[in-house]
């Protein structure tokens, strides 16, 4: 999936939390959700990149095998969180496309 998809899914997200309240509170809350997935994907990308940047090591043999595998085990669960956000999502946008009006 694209990030098109997730965007589009949050957009829909927004748009039927506007249409139940009707209020400013719940625009409020979809902000926070945005920052947290934002903050959530950033973290990602850290865990990624960390993850890369201690298998460099590695093989240079500035890292332990210990840091290694701890290091990227810590980028393969954050990857997974990901990717466990996203099929939500995509699912929730799915039933979204599914009520009838």
């Amino acid at each position: 999936m694209s990030i098109g998809a997730t965007s589009q899914a949050l957009a829909a997200y927004r748009a039927a939390a506007g249409e139940i309240t009707g209020n400013t509170a719940s625009k409020a809350a979809g902000s926070g959700f945005d920052a947290l997935l934002k903050a959530e994907l950033q973290q990602a990308v850290g865990a990624l990149r960390q993850g890369e940047a201690t298998s460099i090591a590695g093989v240079t043999g500035a890292a332990s095998i210990q840091e290694v595998v701890e290091a990227v085990t810590a980028a393969e669960l954050s990857l997974q969180k990901v990717t466990a956000v996203r099929d939500r999502m995509i699912t929730a946008y799915q039933e979204i496309m599914r009520m009838p009006i």
